[in-house]
């Protein structure tokens, strides 16, 4: 049996998302407790992780070994519960899932809930999913929506989103010269395919845009080919939210003042090929090629053209066009960014290491694919990080974000090691950072480099273990050589003395119709000047020690249980908006973890309204308590 230290469990809290049941029933002997199955459907949902059931958590960060007394019986009552389908839709545990371990010296249950399938989410309770489908956010358990559920339930059944047929929709609705460009394209990529010389409605047929049904041989048209080629106002009635954009900006990641955009405004078609083209050419305009010869001829093309073309073409092939986000390319001085709508398919470990795909979108990847764009499947992110590492360039960041089910990917042109960020640690620290181990320098460069970094970050970086690297973390928050902020796997490292930016995504854009230079980044409905909180709003802080002293608390505390903090929020917000921003600086925590833990679940709950309702990247977003009734 393995034996192991709470200490050693809890350092695992930043690899790994645990939760921590006490599990006694009330006999003593050792119960599942009602919650258990809550945080089975959310773990199954999101990204999996493990349960002790044995070990209590009275409070935030406190943690006691209570141990089970009647293992077996625990055992048994889960797997059964597992098995009949009354309780919980779906076991996805493997027979090793449930193991008994020694935690300082008491024998305690450990259940690792794998991340589920595609195909067997959602994981739901009680028979029905809307309703009793939960998510995982940061420590915490909450209800899916009923248009997410929705969404996981389509995702479930439909191996290809973009496959279906179209009822009213003709070849009208398609651009001809849309189809026309491919065409060109198509002749020139492969010119000896006997599809060229094909009428236009067959070779559309063979790409797979439009079928024919064999009974009457009339033509229709699928979606893959109404969103590759069709006329804007056309997909608009299939997709609502369809939206694409490029945008270029300054290195500013704050600033939403774009120097470029293409965004469909009637002056071209708005589908995905031609967005791709206009797209690919912008980002690839001022791209350095280097002089190179092959067979006599110079190479125009180089490992960061290949990159730029796979990153946009993953982005549109595994976009979910149903959902609320547009698809976004942009280009900064540092960096490009790729943004779809929808979560990944399969893992973002998956994904970087290659080889396994699950493409949404499979009739569009075909059509990039006859015409030399996309790689094979499950090869073209591998791709990426192997050019971005040729060039001694920081790694590639694939990342999701749960709370608006999008898919981001950070392609920054940085040296792993930028002379700049090793001179200020050499200045702060001196013979101290010269003389850490490589795995430390490398964190700490990192930190400061990155303005801050977590345990998931640095793991896609080295090859150490997951429990080195938080070694390594705790050693340089012991040292004072990095500042530690929030708890377990939302805890994020910055450099001390370094101020940090707010936490905005670098794909923050405006909504549509909207003209980003007129955004005013700042709250402008809070009055006053105080110049340590974003929006100037200086009675904010008189306000919440009198929410504080009502609740038994003189300051704010460095930990509050989940349901104060919610109370809090509320009554912050009664009466008036207040930005993420705004609430993150009064209340002292990170504005992403301030976000996804709170503000986003509320929000699903009804608990509290948005300023700008639906449009979740508006730089003026707010919050405010929803009155009852």
């Amino acid at each position: 049996m393995e034996s192991l230290t709470l200490s050693e469990i809890i350092a695992l809290g930043e690899a790994v998302d645990l939760e921590f049941k006490a599990a006694q029933g009330r006999d003593g002997k050792g119960e599942l407790p009602n919650n258990f199955w809550e945080t089975y459907s959310a773990m199954a949902n999101t990204e999996g992780g493990e349960i002790y059931l044995g070990i209590e958590e009275p409070s935030a960060g406190n943690f006691q070994v209570k141990g089970i007394a009647d293992t077996a019986r625990l055992k048994k009552a889960l797997w059964d519960t597992l098995h009949s389908n009354t309780k919980v839709s779906r076991n996805i545990l493997p027979e090793t899932g449930v193991q008994e371990v020694q935690v300082d010296g008491l024998p305690v249950l450990r259940v690792v809930i794998p991340r589920a399938r595609r195909q067997d989410r959602p994981v739901y309770l009680h028979g029905n999913p809307i309703g009793n489908t939960y998510l995982r956010r940061h420590e915490g358990d909450y209800k899916a929506s009923e248009e997410t559920v929705r969404r996981m339930l389509a995702e479930s059944v439909e191996d290809s989103r973009d496959d279906r047929v179209l009822e009213d929709f003709t070849i009208d609705d398609l651009e001809k010269e849309t189809i026309s460009s491919y065409r060109n394209r198509f002749s020139a990529v492969k010119p000896g395919s006997p599809w060229i010389e094909l009428p236009a409605e067959e070779f559309l047929v063979k790409i797979g845009a439009l079928t024919r049904d064999r009974a009457t041989g009339r033509l229709g048209i699928r979606a893959a080919g109404l969103l590759m080629f069709g006329k804007f106002e056309s997909i608009r009635e299939v997709f609502p939210n369809y939206m694409v954009d490029y945008q270029e900006r300054s290195a500013d990641r704050a600033a939403v003042r774009w120097i470029d955009r293409v965004v469909p405004d009637g002056t071209w078609s708005g589908n995905l090929y031609d967005y791709f083209q206009k797209a690919y050419r912008k980002l690839a305009s001022d791209v350095k090629i280097p002089f190179k010869l092959k067979e006599g001829a110079r190479v125009e093309d180089t490992p960061l053209h290949e990159s730029i073309r796979e990153a946009l073409t993953n982005t549109i092939i595994h976009a979910d066009f149903t959902g609320r986000t547009s698809v976004l390319a942009l280009k900064r001085p540092d960096m490009f960014g790729f943004r779809n709508p929808g979560l990944m398919r399969v893992s973002v470990g998956q994904a970087v290491q290659g080889g396994v795909s699950d493409c949404r979108n499979r009739r569009i990847q075909h059509m990039f694919r006859y015409v030399g764009f996309g790689d094979h499947a499950g090869s073209g992110i591998p791709k990426i990080y192997r050019n971005w590492k040729e060039q001694h360039w920081r790694l590639p960041l694939l990342y999701e974000d749960p709370v608006h089910e999008q898919t981001l990917l950070e392609l920054r042109m940085i040296s792993l090691f930028p002379e700049e960020s090793v001179k200020v640690l050499d200045a702060l620290f001196g013979e101290k950072f010269r003389a850490l181990p490589e795995l430390e320098r490398i964190i700490l460069i990192s930190a400061a480099a990155e303005d801050r970094v977590n345990h998931a970050r640095i793991k896609e970086m080295v090859a150490d273990h997951p429990k080195d690297i938080s070694a390594a973390l705790a050693s340089l928050v012991q040292e004072k050589m990095l500042v530690k902020q929030g708890e377990t796997r939302g805890s994020t490292y910055y450099v001390p003395g370094k101020t940090l930016q707010e936490d905005l995504p670098a794909f923050q854009t405006p909504p549509f119709g909207e003209t980003p230079q007129d955004v005013n980044v700042n709250s402008p409905h809070l009055p006053g000047n105080s110049p340590h909180l974003p929006g100037n709003s200086p009675h904010l802080p008189d306000k919440l020690l009198k929410i504080l002293a009502a609740l038994g608390f003189d300051r704010m505390p460095g930990k509050l249980k989940p349901q104060l903090m919610r109370e809090v929020i509320l009554k912050l917000c009664d009466g008036e908006h207040l930005t993420a921003g705004t609430l993150s600086s009064v209340l002292e925590r990170d504005p992403k973890a301030l976000r996804e833990r709170y503000l986003a679940p509320m929000l699903e709950e009804g608990l509290i309204e948005q300023k700008y309702p639906g449009v979740a990247n508006h730089p003026n977003q707010a919050y405010r308590t929803k009155k009852a009734g």
